[in-house]
């Protein structure tokens, strides 16, 4: 088989952690032809962020001091990872050259007080730089032939849309095939850091958040892979958050549809644009844990098996969210008003998660993340307020729940059980919104009653039983 195996960063935050990520690639490798792609090292990304804020606040020797801690990280994984003498010295001369080009950015950006979206996306790459090095020479002290490759080197190109950057697929397939169709005939095992690209003038890109997921994909897309395994902290999707309900159960396959849905509404093992690549080529996905390698995790599919297919798979929550109720006699009765209240909001980079109005149209209501939800009011008020909107109410700290299968649709009952689970929990619901898909039915409630209707719900359709 043709496999292409993402590890996250949880997956590499320990020498131990990378040898067993090494070791876990050598074993399948014995059978397989495997690419492998990799996040940055756990918390890195993070700390490249604070670099970029410190440099805007020209916390010039807080900046000095984030950067050492970078450094120091990776060299003590150097370190302490590989055991071949002459190994390790060929590893970390590739570290200090990368980490050299590093601080010759950072020092630049200093001296200039501010980061562009361009810069930035270049800043933040170098995780998944350094982080590609460690585990292909570890894999090389395991007598295993590896070479590394950032999104750049082995062909990925995207337009210049910095830090949510999209891949031009077709050239992307060209240079890609060429790059590790060569390698994987030699057999040599590529590892490529996740997350980045490159426009078409060679300024590195990336994909945003969850962006070595879309790497992964991506590549698989492109060289027809049989597989692709995201292993991470997880064993997999399941039917609600652990932490929320003890009783929830690994999902042993979902359709890619479901998955989506899954991640919009608060699955954060998975980003919804990873599954982009996939669709076309109906390329299977597993998500499985790195730490748990015979547990094969959550199969994701472009269409399950009969036997999988509940009417309910699983309860998410999307917390940490804002609900605007927005009023007016005839809010809507004008053509373009609601086309103006989401015009206004996206001027300011204010995302709008989900909407539902009544039948009247005097009314709407909208849900933006919570700190957006302030300044989403102000906005509002400043522009429509005594025109077209009579009035604005604010509620902070509510929750999206959403019940999610593809036995839904069609099926008669499903709503009138799910509010009854709220009900039982004496739990009064905000506001309802369905898709036209019916894989889905979310509504919202406050914060302080998320978790009594997860483990209603989860309750009321037996999915500690799913499998």
């Amino acid at each position: 088989m043709k496999l292409i195996l993402k590890f996250g960063g949880t997956s590499l935050a320990s020498p131990k952690d990378i040898n067993n990520v090494a070791k876990t690639v050598a074993s399948f490798s014995k059978d397989n032809e495997i690419v492998v792609v990799c996040s940055a090292v756990d918390g890195v990304t993070d700390d490249l962020l604070l670099i970029s804020k410190m440099i805007e606040q020209r916390k010039k020797d807080d900046v000095t001091k984030a950067l050492n801690k970078i450094i120091k990280k990776h060299r003590n994984l150097a370190d302490q990872t590989i055991k071949n003498s002459a190994i390790k010295k060929q590893l970390i001369e590739k570290l200090d050259a990368d980490i050299s080009e590093l601080h010759e950015l950072i020092r630049g950006l200093t001296l200039l007080k501010e980061v562009s979206a361009r810069s930035l996306d270049y800043l933040i790459s170098f995780g998944e730089r350094l982080s590609d090095d460690l585990v292909s020479y570890t894999l090389q002290d395991l007598k295993k032939k590896s070479t590394a490759l950032n999104g750049q080197e082995v062909g990925i190109v995207t337009d210049s849309n910095f830090g949510e950057s999209r891949p031009l697929m077709d050239t992307t397939r060209i240079r890609i095939s060429k790059t590790l169709g060569s390698l994987l005939s030699e057999k040599t095992i590529p590892v490529v850091g996740g997350f980045a690209g490159a426009d078409q003038h060679g300024n590195i890109t990336t994909f945003g958040r969850g962006g070595s997921d879309y790497t992964a994909t991506i590549i698989a897309s492109c060289i027809n892979a049989d597989e692709v395994w995201l292993m991470s902290d997880v064993d997999g999707l399941m039917t609600a958050d652990p932490k929320l309900v003890k009783e929830a159960k690994l999902l042993k396959e979902v359709s890619y549809a479901e998955a989506i849905e899954m991640a919009q509404f608060g699955a954060k093992q998975i980003h919804p644009k990873t599954f982009e690549p996939l669709l076309l080529k109906k390329i299977p996905m597993r998500i499985r844990s790195t730490f748990d390698v015979k547990n094969t995790g959550t199969l994701v599919t472009s269409s399950t098996s009969a036997e999988t297919k509940k009417t309910v798979k699983c309860v998410s929550a999307l917390r940490k969210i804002g609900l605007m109720d927005l009023s007016g006699g005839i809010l809507f009765a004008a053509p373009g008003s609601a086309a103006k209240i989401f015009t206004i909001l996206a001027e300011k980079n204010i995302n709008v998660l989900m909407v539902s109005s009544n039948p009247s149209e005097a009314s709407i209501s909208i849900i933006v993340k919570k700190p957006d939800l302030a300044r989403a009011v102000n906005i509002l008020e400043m522009n429509l307020l005594g025109k077209m909107v009579k009035k604005i109410e604010a509620t902070p700290d509510t929750s999206i729940i959403a019940v999610i299968g593809s036995g839904m649709k069609g099926t008669v009952g499903v709503a009138a059980k799910v509010f009854s689970a709220a009900q039982k929990r004496n739990v009064n619901v905000m506001m309802i919104a369905q898709g036209s898909s019916e894989l889905n039915l979310a509504f919202v409630v406050k914060d302080s009653d998320c978790k009594s209707v997860i483990q209603s719900l989860h309750e009321e359709f037996q999915l500690d039983k799913i499998n």
